[in-house]
């Protein structure tokens, strides 16, 4: 498996390459692996930001514990999740649904009127909770297509979901920062890259019943 292959050379990015930026080919091949990434209901009540703006992103650094990976990466991605499910994020997923599979939307009302049923049921924290988890699914696309692209990336939730909300102004469009990755190329500097990859036994890791 090449995936395999590419697991094994990425790594959580320390230091990024200031001098090397990752073009719009690999960002737009990115985008779309992100795209097909599976959520619930495959409802994707998730938004994804890519800063690439230096000012920004040096603004967001205060926020982010001032790790240098924020300004040194090519760009940030910016994960947030919905923070209010309503009825109407449902419609436009209908609305895609019937289009893109040619389907008259009345035959598709049944599968909406039971998402909104499931939904309606889930307590405010717990639709948040919901909600900043497909963030996670979305992520791991990503981290696994930076890796065939040999882009390397940072996952990271050492920052201020808060500050970073205000800053971005994502309060106002009912979103939430839930998790970042800045991505770019690994500095020669970053001796993380030469550590032994320490990851728990199969034999401990997995139980079959």
């Amino acid at each position: 498996m090449h995936l395999l292959n590419n697991l094994q050379w990425r790594y959580a990015t320390k230091q990024f390459d200031t001098t090397k930026t990752v073009s719009q080919d690999h960002i737009l091949l990115l985008q779309q692996a992100i795209q097909l990434s599976p959520s619930s209901y495959g409802l994707q009540l998730y938004k994804v930001l890519i800063i690439e703006n230096p000012e920004v992103k040096k603004t967001l650094k205060a926020h982010s514990w001032n790790q240098d990976q924020i300004t040194d990466a090519s760009h940030l991605f910016v994960f947030c999740n919905y923070v209010n499910v309503t009825d109407a994020h449902i419609d436009i997923y209908l609305e895609h649904t019937s289009k893109l599979q040619n389907t008259h939307i009345d035959h598709l009302k049944g599968y909406g009127d039971f998402m909104k049923s499931k939904i309606a049921e889930l307590s405010n924290t717990e639709r948040l909770h919901w909600t900043k988890r497909q963030t996670y699914l979305a992520l791991g696309n990503l981290l696994n297509a930076c890796a065939e692209l040999k882009i390397d990336a940072c996952p990271m939730e050492g920052f201020q979901a808060e500050a970073y909300n205000e800053v971005l102004g994502l309060t106002d469009q009912n979103l939430n920062a839930a998790v970042i990755a800045p991505i770019g190329y690994r500095s020669s500097n970053d001796e993380s890259q030469y550590n032994t990859k320490v990851r728990k036994p199969l034999s401990e890791l997995f139980t079959t019943i």
